[in-house]
């Protein structure tokens, strides 16, 4: 089992930003990734950023260029920091671990961006 617990998120103006964090603990395998989340329409969530255990990162179009994902394996955290916020970038943003013997989510923490 593993839990992950989101915090970071807020209310900000539009062209601001934000710094989400997942603190993750239990059960790890070495194999794994992690990511962002979000809802989307037509989908249940869509994938914001991901970062695999070599470091490997894959972002989602609508946020290249404006949010990093980053890891402090040290502190078992998983980061995603955000620029350039607009108002489609508003929605509830879970954090999700993939490993061998399966996948977790987070609650989830809210960003909203304000006009």
């Amino acid at each position: 089992q593993v839990q992950l617990v989101e915090s970071g998120g807020g209310l900000v103006q539009i062209g601001g930003s934000l710094r989400l964090s997942c603190i993750f603990s239990g059960n790890f395998f070495d194999d794994y990734s992690m990511g962002w989340y979000r809802p989307a329409p037509g989908k249940q969530r869509e994938m914001v950023a991901l970062i695999s255990q070599d470091g490997t990162t894959t972002y989602a179009d609508s946020v290249k260029g404006r949010f990093t994902i980053s890891a402090d394996n040290s502190k078992n955290t998983v980061y995603l920091q955000m620029h350039n916020l607009n108002t489609e970038d508003t929605a509830v943003y879970y954090c999700h671990r993939q490993q061998s013997d399966g996948e977790y989510w987070g609650k989830g923490t809210q960003v909203t961006v304000s006009s």
